[in-house]
């Protein structure tokens, strides 16, 4: 019997020369977002249940960016179910070059799980966070942070060359060490938990790639209404300071980045069909897992 399988369009093979002249293939499958910028995260399918409480029948994507500058910046690392994909595509990016930082912007598991493997493969990182993340990395892991991290707080600014990266705090949006990062260069806003959505990232890795209405907005509601919405004040919050940024694209730790029409999620916070969304959540079949 043969079996024939599709690969998405962006899915690439590369083959790196032993001094024995075989091969070893890698597999990796990463997205050129920009001139400096790669998504290098993953997809779990497999998933029923996100945290162990929330159906995931769509799966669920753990997103990581790497920025390529004059040093290089990878942004959060995933889950240690998609860890030998991640690394993959972290070795496929880098393309021999050293890693010189980890921004941590949320200490989860899902986002945070790999960093002690990370530090194994690239010791000479330096891992860049706020106190408090630092703090929960001391007690997750077992490993020395003597001499290998950056404390950052509001405001502050890491310049890698021809970028500059910016910290705001998101207390509780939706733990209490959650920051948000901005590059100031090209507008990209590395949201955490902010603006996820649940579901699995095929070749499409932009809303506006999708028809987002008919395939997302369901679980785009589901996400917000059981991961960030209990914490309506501080999400408030940080979308005030994320008004006075010229934000150009929305890079979130899960579902599709969004280049385009930015303020889409404001739009929708009421159903259209019902007059808010905690009664939608009574009457809406299309809202049933929430």
């Amino acid at each position: 019997m043969k079996y024939a399988f599709a690969m998405p369009t962006f899915f690439r093979i590369f083959a790196q020369p032993k001094t024995n002249n075989k091969h070893i293939i890698y597999m990796h499958n990463t997205r050129k977002i920009n001139d400096d910028l790669i998504y290098v995260g993953a997809s779990d399918h497999r998933l029923a249940l996100f945290e162990n409480v929330y159906p995931v029948p769509e799966g669920v994507s753990y997103n990581s960016y790497l920025l390529l500058d004059e040093k290089t910046v990878l942004l959060d690392t995933a889950d240690a179910s998609v860890a030998h994909r991640f690394f993959e595509n972290v070795a496929a990016a880098l393309d021999g070059r050293t890693l010189n930082y980890l921004v941590v912007n949320h200490m989860e598991p899902d986002h945070c799980a790999l960093i002690a493997d990370l530090l194994l493969r690239y010791p000479d990182v330096t891992i860049v966070s706020n106190a408090k993340a630092i703090t929960m990395i001391g007690q997750f892991f077992d490993f020395s942070l003597e001499g290998r991290t950056q404390v950052v707080a509001e405001g502050d600014t890491l310049c890698t060359g021809r970028h500059t990266l910016q910290f705001f705090m998101a207390p509780m949006v939706h733990w209490p060490e959650a920051m948000v990062t901005f590059d100031t260069t090209s507008g990209a806003l590395f949201s955490a938990d902010a603006f996820g959505t649940f579901g699995a990232i095929g070749g499409n890795l932009y809303a506006d790639e999708l028809d987002f209405d008919r395939n997302c907005l369901d679980e785009a509601r589901r996400y917000y209404a059981n991961i960030v919405g209990k914490y309506g004040t501080q999400v408030q919050s940080l979308l005030k300071k994320a008004s006075a940024l010229e934000i150009k694209m929305i890079c979130p730790l899960h579902g599709p980045l969004w280049r385009s029409n930015l303020g889409y999620f404001r739009q929708h916070r009421e159903c259209r069909r019902h007059s808010g969304f905690h009664a939608c959540r009574q009457r809406c079949a299309r809202h049933r897992y929430v």
